[in-house]
């Protein structure tokens, strides 16, 4: 099946937020976050069935009117939770429009945390699948619609192309996604992105150490004693994953090698200006070698950005995908 062609508007950023930074830091910035409910969120909760005893945490927001429509479901970034800026306007976003919005947060990240010994990774395909065949069926009976952002755009691709074909998934889409996690880490090594990289690496530190992680005391070692992303999945993160190093960790899980596997319709969004995500990997790749893909490439939009003058492109984006379902 052929994706339908998609005519897009053009990105155009709302003043003064010009370049790929500045589009970037806004929601930081301002704070920005779009009301939900009144109502509280349904907590899901989903055991894993790795022997861990660890559990994943949702937060399940309904529309004020039920609806036939399916599942949207969000998969935060690096360093990030349900309570992302990012993950909060989609939320508000979809759920204006008539759609079930489950808030994911990956094993021990934000709720997860005090539910789980073990930590997500670019690559936890079988944490998803297992979230998936866990929730109600009357979630999932109208078909899911997943969208992941930055890090967790790589994990659904990665899905996609390996889990896909058999789940309630009927369309997909990312936003900021890295194809090629070692040219990601690389950028975000440069000094420019000195900011960025202090923040999420602090983060991650923080959250690895977290009450509740079961951690040896050398993988204690090895993420307090980071002092780089990549010494950091060096160190601890391809160890505990079983691969001898950062090389051969983001190497088997870079999801631009699982994108010619993909079966399902899925759209991806990149920012040519994405501060610390190389946009190279989805400029120099052929889209049409696959028909179920669809790359929009804006000149502008930053990293988790596109704010223009109607509030968020990239979701607008994405509606119109998924509406033709």
């Amino acid at each position: 099946m052929q994706i339908e062609n998609l005519t897009p508007a053009d990105f155009n950023p709302a003043l003064p937020w010009w370049g790929g930074d500045l589009q970037t830091i806004r929601n930081y910035a301002l704070n920005l976050r779009h009301a939900l409910p009144s109502q509280a969120a349904e907590r899901i909760v989903v055991p894993l069935a790795d022997g861990s005893g660890d559990r994943l945490v949702g937060a399940l927001h309904r529309p004020e009117q039920a609806s036939d429509r399916p599942l949207v479901a969000l998969i935060h970034g690096i360093a990030g939770s349900e309570n992302s800026c990012y993950m909060t306007v989609a939320t508000a976003f979809f759920l204006m429009r008539g759609y079930l919005v489950l808030l994911v947060n990956q094993r021990g990240a934000g709720p997860s945390r005090p539910f789980c010994t073990r930590q997500y990774h670019a690559g936890s395909t079988v944490d998803f699948a297992r979230l998936l065949e866990g929730l109600a069926p009357e979630l999932t009976r109208h078909g899911v619609l997943p969208i992941g952002f930055s890090l967790g755009g790589n994990m659904l691709l990665k899905f996609l192309g390996t889990h896909g074909r058999h789940s309630p998934v009927r369309r997909a889409a990312t936003v900021s996604a890295p194809l090629d996690l070692a040219a990601s880490c690389r950028s975000l090594l440069r000094w420019r992105n000195f900011g960025y990289h202090r923040y999420i690496l602090a983060h991650i530190r923080r959250n690895c150490t977290a009450h509740g992680a079961d951690l040896t005391e050398h993988e204690r070692k090895a993420i307090l004693g980071a002092r780089s992303l990549w010494q950091f999945d060096d160190g601890f993160t391809a160890p505990r994953n079983g691969y001898p190093d950062a090389e051969a960790f983001y190497a088997e899980n870079s999801s631009g090698r699982f994108l010619d596997r993909i079966r399902l319709p899925t759209l991806v969004i990149h920012a040519k200006d994405d501060p610390f995500v190389p946009a190279t990997p989805y400029l120099t790749r052929r889209w049409s070698a696959n028909p179920r893909l669809a790359a929009l490439l804006p000149d502008s939009g930053g990293h988790l950005g596109f704010h223009d003058p109607l509030g968020v492109w990239h979701l607008r984006q994405i509606a119109t995908f998924f509406e033709q379902a």
